[in-house]
């Protein structure tokens, strides 16, 4: 059996061929090491550099983020300013405060009961506050929100029993808008404004016709019999739409009992007539009890309040607002 090793420096017959291969061999392994150093030290040099980019890009977006704030307090401030908002406290004069409604009346919006609420509050905190006017210009929205604001205003007129307190109707107030305005001692309106619609809806579309006719059914499945409640895509169910009907009934009542509360004997109308959705002019309106008078916010800060100055004290979800709320601020 042949016994084969690699050659070693005793296989070299001559000491010197022995010396210049040994001495090749340890070039070429302080050669390979030092390519390895090289290597690794290129890979931390990189990593140093990464480390740097990184730094400047978080800075930069700190940077970027503290002008954009900036900025952006800065668009507030000069908004509000210009609304009369921090007019109060430029300087101390008495006042009209004025809160606005204008869209629909949902959550998350600035026509949320929140914001209308903290509008109200401060307004009737406000110690230069000679009186209070919530100016309406409305389709109406969410009950909820809507009785919300109604329960605030009871309240705060409880509390500040001495602070006139008006509601100014604009273009529409309607729906849950009237709902609003129905908690004022006093409501004016333009002769041309749109009034009432003292009533609820709930709207919905079916699809099974059209399902039939392209070929495709419905293949709802569910853990309780009415979990699929006024399904679009199935036949009316003659208990759920009951139970629908109900539910608009009670909301309705509500309603109508919220503004018999406010509006007492100045209801000049039958209840068919009133609160069945119906909606009228300013004028009309005014026949109908609905209404106190004709006049405009203007009109009645100068003529009612007797303070022409009108300080506006609405809250929106502006940036600086969202960011306050999401870093737990009010």
């Amino acid at each position: 059996m042949i016994n084969k090793q690699e050659p070693g420096l005793t296989d070299f017959p001559n000491p010197m061929a022995a010396d210049r291969a040994a001495f090749e061999w340890l070039e070429r392994v302080e050669e390979s090491r030092a390519r390895e150093r090289a290597a690794l030290e290129a890979i931390l040099l990189e990593q140093l550099k990464e480390q740097k980019r990184v730094r400047r890009g978080k800075n930069g977006f700190r940077l970027f983020l503290a002008l954009l704030l900036s900025a952006v307090f800065w668009i507030n401030t000069a908004d509000q300013w210009r609304s009369g908002e921090l007019q109060a406290i430029s300087h101390n004069k008495k006042h009209t405060a004025v809160v606005d409604i204008r869209g629909p009346i949902l959550a998350a919006t600035n026509n949320s009961s929140e914001n209308i609420i903290k509008g109200l509050g401060k307004a009737f905190e406000d110690p230069d506050t000679a009186g209070v006017v919530i100016r309406i210009n409305s389709p109406g929205g969410s009950p909820v929100q809507s009785g919300q604001v109604y329960d605030e205003i009871i309240r705060l007129r409880q509390q500040f029993p001495k602070m006139p307190f008006f509601a100014v109707l604009e273009d529409v107030c309607a729906s849950g808008g009237y709902y609003i305005a129905a908690a004022a001692p006093l409501v004016y309106a333009d002769k041309a404004t749109l009034v009432g619609s003292i009533g609820v809806i709930m709207q919905g579309f079916g699809f099974q016709e059209t399902l039939n006719k392209l070929g495709m059914e419905s293949r709802l499945i569910t853990s309780g019999k009415n979990k699929a409640f006024l399904n679009p895509f199935g036949p009316v169910n003659d208990t759920e739409k009951a139970h629908a009907q109900s539910l608009l009934d009670t909301i309705h009542k509500q309603f109508v009992e919220a503004v018999r509360k406010g509006r007492g004997d100045r209801l000049k109308a039958a209840k068919t007539e009133l609160f069945e959705g119906l909606i009228w002019t300013g004028e009309e309106a005014v026949a109908l009890g609905l209404v106190d008078g004709l006049g405009s916010t203007q009109w009645v800060a100068r003529e009612l309040i007797k303070q022409e100055q009108m300080v506006n004290f609405t809250q929106k979800n502006d940036w600086i607002n969202r960011i306050s709320k999401e870093m737990g601020i009010d």
